[in-house]
């Protein structure tokens, strides 16, 4: 028996003698026919339960999977009238479990509904149904999450707020800060603008039929190793002059991804932002220290 099936076993064996835990269903990669699994891959379980309240209280029912290395547990929320909760559990062996915690109900809800919710699309696997709750449920298409193409409004919104962050990263650059430059630059203008039109880009060449996966995970297996390159040398220390470059290299790359991207979408990228917005960049870079007025 492997790893995955010794695992499985386990939590089957466990929710044997858990009376209030009805159902368990697991979902997410480990749930895909043929998904890129390794030694990190977890296993996002959703376990159906009579009444989810003792298992939020007291979290010593964790440990039966082994000792828990750090563990984040989601608060109480309402969901279609009922409430749910979430324990993120990292164990010391290395096992990774999400455990959602849902009242019968809801899973219910789910198998009556003519449409899978994107996280049972994307694939899921009944473990244990003791009460027929998970009989309605349509099979997966295995399609959610994949990126589908922006209209010209989304294309455009993404460049005009990516060129805004950037206006952010060199004022924080000048006032050297770094904490904030860095979050910026790494996290906004590349995670929530110059991603997604990375994965515009490599979906076009996949016919939009590929899962980048979330952060970028799988981008170095899909993106075109040019701009794969161009990516890597985003990315710098902490010095000033350095990032100020990462910044500018990262301009550099957008606007190359996004004039492929519009071109082949039928959307006109903004040069005349381009150029205005690089324009008063270089003027910050330029700017002394001492400056009281811009």
């Amino acid at each position: 028996m492997g790893k995955e099936e010794e695992t499985v076993e386990r939590l089957i064996g466990w929710v044997d003698h858990q009376p209030l835990v009805r159902a368990m269903v697991l979902t997410s990669s480990r749930a895909i026919p043929d998904a890129p699994v390794d030694a990190f891959s977890d296993y996002d379980v959703i376990l159906a339960l009579l009444d989810v309240h003792p298992f939020y209280a007291d979290r010593t029912w964790l440990e039966a999977f082994g000792p828990v290395l750090a563990v984040y547990r989601d608060p109480l929320e309402a969901y279609c009238g009922f409430v749910k909760s979430a324990y993120v559990t990292q164990y010391e062996n290395g096992l990774k479990i999400d455990f959602t915690l849902w009242p019968v109900e809801i899973l219910r809800r789910v198998a009556a509904d003519l449409h899978l919710p994107d996280e049972f699309d994307a694939g899921y696997r009944v473990l244990l149904d003791k009460d027929h709750l998970t009989d309605g449920l349509k099979p997966s298409t295995y399609t959610a999450y994949i990126p589908t193409p922006p209209t010209e409004t989304e294309y455009q919104t993404v460049v005009e707020v990516f060129f805004l962050e950037a206006t952010y990263v060199a004022k924080c650059l000048w006032r050297d800060d770094l904490m904030a430059a860095k979050h910026i630059l790494d996290h906004c203008m590349k995670q929530e603008h110059l991603r997604p039109m990375l994965e515009w880009h490599l979906e076009i060449d996949q016919q939009w039929s590929v899962k980048p996966g979330p952060y970028g995970r799988r981008l170095r297996k899909w993106l075109r190793p040019d701009l794969w390159t161009d990516l890597e040398s985003t990315y710098t220390g902490a010095a000033l002059e350095a990032n100020w470059e990462g910044m500018f290299r990262t301009i550099a790359l957008f606007r190359k991804v996004a004039i492929e991207v519009g071109d082949r979408l039928g959307y006109a990228y903004p040069h005349a932002l381009h150029q205005r917005v690089a324009a008063y960049l270089q003027k910050v870079k330029n700017l002394g220290r001492g400056a009281e007025s811009f």
